[in-house]
């Protein structure tokens, strides 16, 4: 009998690590909320005014190429303010939000001033998206599972086993990265400047790994 077999032998043996894959994207689409709010302390003409200034508003951004405008929000509220701990009525808000989706992602700017300039006095958000994220997800995912393999490797060589790490169970720890707002535009410039950024999309994995290793038997 082998010698070597004589004193060791093989044995099955587990490890359990993370990782995590990171992919760059650059955005595709831009979402922009933006609208009208009017006050006033006769209802009917504050909403009257608002819906002027709105189709103003809808007919500058006639000229862009928006793939959606869809209204977002719409609301009539009362004004009061206090003076000396005596509620006073002020009349009434109506606001008014689009949002529009456009993939021309340079214009965006351009967007915004034609808007502020047909009247539009409420810029919530700018939004930039992109629209393939579970594609670059799954890069992340597949860089991932080889960050922990690379860690299983590392392991392995540092402890001077030789055989490679097997992966046995694998589990998904993180969905698609939701998309973060890259900036908030609270008032109109003579040229509005947006600067759109890249997506970080994220993924994160953790893995059982199997190997090899040899260890001494025991001698009675």
């Amino acid at each position: 009998m082998n010698k070597d077999n004589e004193q060791n032998s093989w044995r099955y043996n587990a490890m359990t690590l993370t990782g995590t894959g990171l992919v760059n994207a650059v955005p595709d689409t831009a979402v922009i909320r933006l609208g009208v709010q009017t006050t006033g302390e006769n209802l009917i003409e504050v909403q009257r005014e608002n819906a002027e200034k709105m189709e103003q508003v809808l007919e500058a951004l006639q000229q862009f190429d928006v793939m959606e405008i869809q209204t977002a929000e719409y609301a009539i509220n009362k004004i009061y303010e206090y003076e000396n701990n005596t509620r006073i009525d002020r009349g009434y808000s109506v606001r008014n939000i689009l949002e529009i989706n456009t993939s021309s992602l340079g214009e965006t700017g351009m967007l915004i001033d034609a808007a502020v300039n047909a009247g539009a006095n409420v810029i919530e958000a700018v939004e930039f998206q992109v629209s393939k994220r579970e594609t670059y997800y799954m890069q992340a995912l597949n860089l991932a599972v080889m960050n922990a393999y690379q860690k299983a490797k590392s392991i392995l060589k540092n402890i001077g086993v030789t055989s490679e790490p097997v992966p046995r169970n694998i589990i998904e720890n993180t969905g698609m990265a939701v998309p973060m707002r890259n900036g908030v535009v609270r008032e109109a410039l003579s040229s509005t400047p947006i600067e759109m950024g890249s997506k970080q999309i994220e993924a994160s994995v953790t893995v059982e790994f199997v190997y090899e290793s040899k260890w001494p038997n025991r001698t009675e």
